[in-house]
């Protein structure tokens, strides 16, 4: 079932959907790359562009101005792209300038268009374009005779090392730098906040400028590089995490911007994120708490004033150490935390982080499996008392599935699930109608009704967002849709749609790779679905490896399906020991659903010594546990198996009275390998009844056995089962003798004998399985 505190994280880099970005004392500073741009800006405004190619060029130009720097070569493609004519007149305009002499390059900056007079051209002052010119022309005016020097040779280098090499007479980069120690591009004034460290500057112009085409610039960004790059990040991180860049990519990224700028509280922050995507404990722990000192050192909170200032920060840097250790699984260390949390909350009378507080507490005892319902409904009323929708919501899907758990009917449940719908789509709060929509997904699907289910999980998937879309991306890389696409998955599996489901699970590894958080779901579907279809059709051999893989994901799902495998395989005492330990252990966590099916196994190798009178008990109480939880699936299985111990019992009309009762649910809703079991078993009680008497009403029951036969082996053929269809036309074969129609059972013996043969497999008496 869904989490619902996935969204609990705080996230102090997003409010409302926007990320916010800071970047101290880095400034706007002319470089080559931004020449390049200006050379781009200036054949706009001056030359006579297609509509369609200035269009192209005009959402180009945001990215270009506020991206890190590019190469010469992957600049000129960019453009090209857009417009064929103007990349080739840049290209011009900027070997004009390269190829000539210094003057030139103070021609064309005196040639740029003035914003403050450019009142009918794109480079008005209050334009993107016309604030991008009026910074780089204030930067470049500020520069001394020697920097223009450095700026003109460090141009030469950029446009020759794409085109052709240096020549002879021109002097290289690095032996620029070394004859001017004390230059520096972004001020004349030798300050030491806003001065830029020599070494590192000439370092990272050496690696960007000089390295080939595909590398990635390593040089500083500046304040709207920066900002722009970590907003981008961290959105795609949010929502569409494989649009990112690729983790080791991204902590390069990161690491050589605090090479710059240690004291970058926001990027600590992305570094935090970035680390929690490959499940880093380490470096997630030093950058959030890097992070939070850099909050309060740098004094962008203001004054220690209890609710403003670095007394915030401390609270929740705590609240956020408390929930990264939540999510390792570190109950111990995330508790102390949590009540550090606690402390600094109520000292400062902050009720909004005592609410948030509150609510990891229930979730912390919840993760640890002593679910506290005072708890929880305590947390409801506070944030509805603070005007908390957010909190309040959280805390009622927490106690729906809670409920579900504990055998609520399913219209209480889906109540309080509508009053928390009304909530969210009063406040916009598209991320809980994620969750609400997941959780009502995994509830129908747990009582059974795969309909609903179905009908759930496709509503989930074709809900527009209600999030701002940034950046071409919509929001569907949450926990939420992982789960619709996992039931998705299994409901077309278990309708013998296999290849259907083979689409979703590759479309779920590609949204969530293996390092990510969700990974886990689609792996354990992806696991069950392979180790059942492998039961269906008897390769218990491919079964079993997939056992162990189970186990490494959920041990109890493990152990039952070994469990499985060993009773297929007719080891029955080991077996039945695992059973009885995997029932000990649900009961102690109070997972219903496995005791039922433990029970329901439990009874299978009862079958097994023929000892159907002691397996009645154990069914009966597994009937009573999921009428008791409202389990619609687990009791039609439970009937089936009552059903066939009381035909195995010699009472077939009760039997077949029983059946009726499951038939119902199981072909509306149903697996398909279900539909044809209950069908093969309802056959089989027929003929038992019909008693192959040679008389008229036993012939008439017959051929009504013959007819259900017939339907089950639709089901069994759909899922390729060809030990199910080996049983079926063994009966057939019978069936067909004893009315005299040598044809058919002919035909029906050799289709078993042609099974027979492929199977390489005794098979198991029909007489001892359902």
């Amino acid at each position: 079932m869904a989490s619902v505190h996935e969204s609990l994280y705080f996230n102090p880099m997003m409010t409302n959907g926007v990320v916010h970005a800071n970047v101290f004392g880095i400034k706007d500073w002319v470089t080559p790359y931004k020449i390049s741009v200006l050379a781009l800006l200036y054949e706009m405004t001056t030359s006579k562009i297609a509509l369609p190619e200035r269009r192209r060029l005009n959402k180009l130009i945001l990215p270009l101005q506020q991206g890190p720097d590019l190469t010469l070569g992957q600049f000129l493609k960019t453009v090209e792209d857009c417009c064929p004519q103007t990349a080739y007149a840049v290209k011009l305009r900027l070997r004009e300038m390269a190829d000539r002499e210094l003057k030139d390059m103070e021609y064309f900056f005196s040639a740029l268009p003035t914003p403050f007079t450019a009142f009918d051209s794109e480079a008005y002052k209050t334009s993107v374009v016309g604030l991008f010119m009026r910074h780089m022309l204030l930067a470049y005016n500020k520069l001394s005779f020697s920097q223009v020097y450095k700026l003109y040779k460090s141009l030469q280098h950029y446009y020759h090392s794409h085109f052709a090499k240096p020549t002879d007479g021109q002097v290289g980069l690095p032996a620029l730098v070394a004859d001017d120690l004390d230059m520096d591009l972004t001020s004349t004034e030798d300050t030491v906040g806003d001065r830029i460290d020599k070494e590192d500057l000439d370092t990272s112009l050496h690696e960007s400028e000089l390295g080939s085409d595909d590398a990635p610039s390593r040089g500083p960004l500046s304040q709207k590089q920066a900002e722009y790059f970590l907003a981008r990040q961290a959105y795609l991180l949010k929502n569409d995490e494989n649009k990112a860049l690729k983790p080791a990519a991204l902590q390069d990224e990161l690491n050589n911007m605090l090479k710059f700028n240690p004291d970058f509280a926001e990027a600590h922050y992305l570094n935090y994120m970035n680390s929690m995507r490959v499940q880093d404990i380490f470096i997630s722990t030093h950058s959030l708490l890097h992070y939070f000192d850099r909050l309060i050192l740098s004094g962008s909170e203001g004054k220690s004033n209890g609710d403003e200032g670095y007394g915030r920060s401390l609270r929740y840097a705590a609240l956020n150490l408390a929930s990264l250790h939540c999510r390792f699984g570190h109950y111990q260390q995330a508790d102390l935390a949590l009540q550090e949390a606690i402390r600094i909350a109520q000292e400062s009378n902050d009720h909004v982080c005592l609410q948030h507080c509150l609510s990891w507490l229930y979730t912390l005892e919840q993760m640890k499996g002593s679910f506290s319902s005072t708890l929880t409904e305590d947390s409801v009323k506070m944030a509805a008392h603070f005007c908390l929708p957010y909190l309040a919501s959280l805390g009622i899907q927490s106690l729906v599935q809670q409920g579900a758990i504990q055998g609520k009917t399913a219209h209480e449940l889906m109540d309080a699930l509508k009053d928390t719908d009304i909530l969210h789509w009063k406040h916009s709060l598209s991320e809980l109608i994620e969750i609400s929509l997941a959780q009502t997904t995994s509830i129908w699907r747990m009582y059974g009704k795969s309909t609903m289910a179905l009908q759930q999980a496709q509503l989930l998937l074709n809900m527009s967002s209600l999030e701002p879309v940034n950046f071409g991306v919509q929001q569907n890389n949450t926990e939420a849709f992982a789960v619709a696409l996992c039931h998705l998955a299994e409901l077309h599996a278990e309708q013998g749609l296999y290849s259907a489901a083979a689409k979703i699970l590759q479309h779920l590894k590609e949204q969530f790779p293996p390092h990510t958080q969700h990974a886990k779901l689609w792996m354990l579907c992806d696991l069950k679905i392979q180790f059942e279809r492998h039961m269906n059709d008897g390769k218990y051999h491919l079964a079993e490896p997939h056992v162990t893989a189970i186990s490494a994901l959920n041990k109890s799902e493990g152990l039952y399906r070994k469990a499985q495998v060993l009773k297929a395989l007719n080891q029955t005492t080991e077996a039945y020991s695992i059973l009885q330990r995997l029932q000990v252990h649900c009961e102690k966590t109070k997972c219903t659903e496995m005791i039922i099916r433990v029970m329901l196994s439990t009874a299978e190798l009862h079958w097994e010594s023929s000892g159907f009178s002691t397996a009645l008990p154990l069914l009966l109480q597994a009937l009573a546990l999921a009428r008791q939880h409202h389990l619609q699936a687990l009791a039609s299985e439970a009937i089936l198996h009552l059903a066939f111990t009381q035909l195995m019992l010699g009472i077939p009309e009760q039997a077949l009275s029983v059946l009726h009762e499951a038939m119902e649910p199981i072909l509306a809703h149903g697996a398909v390998v279900d539909k044809g079991r209950a069908l093969l078993l309802t056959a089989r009680c027929q003929m038992a009844m019909a008693g192959f008497r040679p008389n008229g009403q036993g012939q008439a029951g017959l051929r009504l056995a013959i007819q259900t036969l017939d339907e089950a082996a639709t089901y069994f053929s759909m899922l390729n089962c060809k030990k199910r269809l080996r049983d079926v036309h063994y009966l057939q074969a019978q069936l067909h003798r004893s009315l005299g129609q040598t044809p058919q059972s002919n035909k029906c013996a050799m289709l078993f004998r042609l099974l027979d043969q492929e199977l390489q497999s005794p098979a198991a008496p029909v007489s001892m399985r359902v």
